[in-house]
């Protein structure tokens, strides 16, 4: 991505030959949206005179008024490597405005841009790195996705166990294509489970990443004649799909996490860090892991955490430290899955910890090892949330979120994510069949 002027982006179109541009943004859930033009319109785009009707756009739909528009984002001009190479196609990230020229509070990306913003004005910048995690699975004779694999490969396997390895590198060269900087991918943990990981930037720049890796992730594997899903745990016998987080916090041009005198290596703004996301994980989790889906994947025994605790090694603690150099150090939250929205996500964990900051909150003492449910309770040790609707309660109830996302987009959310449990909770699962049918 680059710093483009609006000529520059017109320039850019027309040595590249492009003829389409997508005009792309988030709805409220992570999905990408987008509306489509030819190049001949263009310059109105740029000029913000496009609009969408969002009635049926979950999060952005007004109360009164329908209409809204599309504020392209320069910087995010890129060509779509996979598109023809002849009358190229193109994407612009937008931004969402009223008809009054004022931006729409709702948006998942104005969201961000409040909180990073917000940090700013205070002196730090805060740098992400989320592992994208997802699996690659065959589609039958309809290309109807399904839950198969015929791949038995494990963590750091390679070919010929790995069948998704070429899958993967294709992706990984499209991204780079795109401007965007891989630092590594790797076959994970379960069958048909892959990872891919960037370079540390900007919380902004990250999310408008995460999601055009989606958008790549899922073109580049129906092209192998393969189905890339983010539910976060699609198989119950092996571990889920997490996107942990790691972050780390600048101030003046340093990183102000590292304390080399500390028993830990921790600075005291890097223990508050710590304080304030567990502080909030609980009323976060409906944002951080949002489907009911999401907690069948936050149970023991499947490197996925469950309790509020802080850890150097212990894969049940929800937060790690993580070492970049010598002096410098990043914070792992490892609850997020590949669900969740990236710009809600950035927004609410980049707030809980800077909010650990400003009231100065110490984290529990640091564990390497799992708890009892008798120590925890001796030691005040909460968990994360068991299933959505558990974390729904501590969402609603929460003043702090609503403080980050705004009230009336806590609402909204909160009545969708209800409905998903309510029907849910109607449905009868096979093994309810299974477990019921002939014995009772």
């Amino acid at each position: 991505m680059g710093n483009y002027t609006r000529d520059e982006v017109l320039q850019m179109a027309e040595d590249e030959d492009v003829e389409f541009i997508r005009l792309q943004f988030t709805d409220m859930f992570g999905t990408l949206k987008n509306i489509a033009i030819t190049a001949r319109e263009l310059p109105r785009a740029l000029d913000n005179e496009y609009v969408v009707d969002s009635s049926y756009i979950a999060g952005i739909a007004g109360e009164k008024e329908q209409d809204m528009y599309l504020h392209p984002d320069y910087d995010t001009f890129t060509i779509l490597p996979w598109r023809p190479q002849q009358g190229k196609v193109a994407r612009l990230i937008c931004d969402i405005y009223r008809c009054d020229g004022t931006p729409l509070e709702k948006s998942p990306r104005y969201i961000l841009k409040q909180v990073v913003d917000m940090a700013a004005e205070e002196g730090y910048i805060c740098e992400v790195d989320p592992e994208c995690e997802f699996f690659l699975f065959h589609t039958d004779d309809n290309g109807v996705p399904t839950t198969l694999t015929h791949e038995k490969a494990g963590y750091l396997d390679i070919s010929p166990l790995d069948l998704g390895e070429n899958a993967r590198r294709d992706m990984v060269l499209t991204l780079e294509d795109m401007g965007y900087e891989v630092e590594s991918s790797h076959h994970e943990t379960a069958p048909a489970q892959h990872e891919i990981d960037f370079k540390f930037t900007g919380a902004n720049e990250m999310a408008d990443c995460v999601m055009t890796f989606k958008m790549a992730v899922r073109t580049i594997a129906k092209r192998h004649g393969l189905h890339a899903t983010f539910m976060p745990k699609p198989r119950a016998e092996v571990n889920g799909s997490g996107m942990h987080i790691h972050f780390a916090l600048y101030k003046d041009g340093k990183n102000i996490f590292a304390d080399p005198s500390d028993v830990n290596g921790l600075s005291e703004d890097a223990y508050h860090f710590i304080g304030g996301l567990l502080a909030h994980s609980q009323e976060m989790a409906a944002i951080t892991n949002p489907l009911v889906n999401s907690y069948k994947r936050l149970v023991p025994g499947y490197d996925a955490p469950t309790e509020l605790t802080w850890t150097k090694n212990n894969q049940n603690s929800l937060i790690r430290i993580s070492n970049l150099r010598k002096d410098s150090l990043a914070i792992e939250l490892r609850s997020p899955d590949a669900a969740a929205n990236p710009y809600l996500v950035f927004a609410v964990c980049v707030a809980a910890g800077l909010d650990g900051i400003h009231h100065k909150l110490y984290p529990t003492k640091a564990s390497d090892r799992s708890f009892s449910e008798s120590d925890q309770k001796a030691m005040n040790i909460g968990n994360l949330p068991e299933n959505l609707y558990d974390a729904l309660v501590h969402f609603e109830n929460s003043t702090w979120i609503q403080s980050i996302l705004g009230k009336k987009f806590c609402e909204e959310y909160a009545a969708a994510k209800k409905e998903e449990w309510l029907n849910y909770m109607r449905q009868v699962s096979e093994w309810e069949i299974s477990e019921y049918l002939y014995k009772i």
